[in-house]
């Protein structure tokens, strides 16, 4: 008995210590901008976009493998890839891209962040997204890989507040189970516009770049050597499909879990259009309802969860877009080593959080802001798709581990459901 107890807890403890960028990139997915937007859908729609959830997490796990695999079996970033391998033409598109969608969504996330605080704090919106900026910048600057890797993972702890206040309200739960299992689909710019960004920001392109460099980071933090023996290299490749199903998993269980606390708290109370901070808060106010001043604790998780899931995403943003940039020019790249070692790739880091920080100070709405974030992801993932798909067939930069029957097919039906929605919803704009 003791025996099966101690293999459990060691099995348990091996399974802990796998987890690394699949996890972190699977909680930086739900960021700011990925909590506005399922809340959205959630108070907007009430549970008919809640099939999203379900069919999108093979999607989400094929894509993921395909980048972790990408920078594992080459030793280098997606972008390093398409520069060694593709033309300039190429890259430069690449680099356009990721570095546009980075910076809205940095933008974004700021502003989310510094608008939550000023549900606790009544300080101006301007001096608290100054503030967060240079936390971020600080976060990554100065603290190593592993340091940062350990601090990133347990800020993911703060997207249990809607598990919890899921599973303590009255649920429909018949109807729910049946709109995850049901897809439904309505040709209305509305529909498609949000559908657009919940695929967006689920899928989107910073991950893409993240969890490639991130398993070339992993690699060099654990000095593994380039020529593994086979029978190394899959086990390799499995802990990290491991690691990435799992931080996909728990990624998509928060993401159905904040469309059905919004639809249920807010759609069905007659809230359908989120104008503020305070809000989408107001979803929490169940898992608090019997304490005295039930608003203003939902305030106060709603602040730190989002100050912590934005604390977690905008270093993940702006590193991404480093990684892209460095690998372009064959620049030192990396979290593992100080600011003065790799001065570019900081400075590019800089860069793309302060540019984000501006965006803020033109009048944009910072709730709207993070779903048109997620619906630029959504629209800037569709070529990049077809760029992942390509390099991973690529026999000549994939050799033994180029992508198999089951991944192609995952991954064309992601482009092609993407792509889809981004189509559909420009015919609408149009018409």
């Amino acid at each position: 008995m003791m025996n099966s107890f101690l293999k459990t807890k060691n099995s348990l403890k091996g399974y802990l210590r796998i987890l690394g960028p699949g996890l972190i990139t699977g909680a930086a997915d739900d960021d700011p901008s990925g909590i506005a937007t399922y809340s959205q859908t959630g108070a907007q729609f009430g549970y008919r976009q809640l099939w999203t959830a379900l069919y999108m997490l093979p999607f989400m796990i094929a894509v993921q493998e395909a980048c972790a695999r990408i920078g594992l079996v080459t030793g280098k970033g997606l972008a390093a890839v398409v520069r060694d391998n593709y033309s300039k033409k190429m890259l430069t598109a690449v680099l356009l891209l990721v570095l546009t969608a980075n910076i809205i969504n940095i933008g974004a996330d700021i502003g989310a962040m510094a608008e939550a605080a000023r549900l606790i704090i009544p300080v101006p919106f301007s001096a608290l997204a100054v503030t967060f900026a240079v936390i971020t910048l600080i976060l990554e600057v100065l603290t190593t890989y592993h340091t940062y890797a350990r601090f990133l993972k347990w800020l993911a702890i703060s997207l249990l507040a809607y598990p919890l206040t899921l599973f303590i309200i009255h649920q429909p739960w018949q109807q729910i189970l049946k709109a995850t299992v049901t897809p439904h689909l309505e040709f209305s710019f509305a529909f498609l516009f949000i559908i657009t960004g919940v695929i967006g920001t689920t899928i989107s392109p910073y991950m893409f770049f993240w969890e490639a460099s991130q398993e070339v980071e992993e690699t060099r933090a654990r000095s593994i050597k380039d020529n593994l023996k086979p029978t190394e290299s899959k086990r390799i490749i499995t802990r990290m499909r491991l690691d990435n199903a799992s931080g996909m998993v728990i990624s998509e269980f928060a993401t159905w879990s904040i469309i059905v606390v919004a639809a249920t708290v807010l759609h069905q109370s007659g809230v359908t259009n989120l104008r503020s901070a305070a809000d989408a808060a107001r979803a929490l106010e169940p898992l608090v309802h019997s304490f005295p001043h039930a608003g203003i604790l939902a305030r106060l998780i709603f602040a730190f969860g989002i100050i912590g899931l934005g604390l977690l995403a905008v270093p993940v943003l702006s590193g991404s877009a480093a990684y892209a940039v460095c690998e372009a020019f064959r620049w030192t790249s990396g979290l593992d080593m100080k600011w003065y070692r790799a001065k570019a790739f900081y400075t590019v880091i800089c860069f793309a959080t302060l540019i984000g920080l501006g965006i803020n100070f033109v009048g944009i709405d910072p709730v709207k802001a993070l779903v048109f974030a997620a619906v630029m992801n959504g629209i800037s993932a569709v070529p990049l798709l077809l760029l992942i798909i390509r390099i991973g067939s690529n026999a000549r930069i994939m050799g033994d581990f180029k992508n198999g029957r089951l991944s192609n097919a995952l991954l064309w039906l992601t482009f092609l459901a993407m792509g889809g929605a981004a189509i559909a919803l420009i015919y609408t704009l149009l018409k």
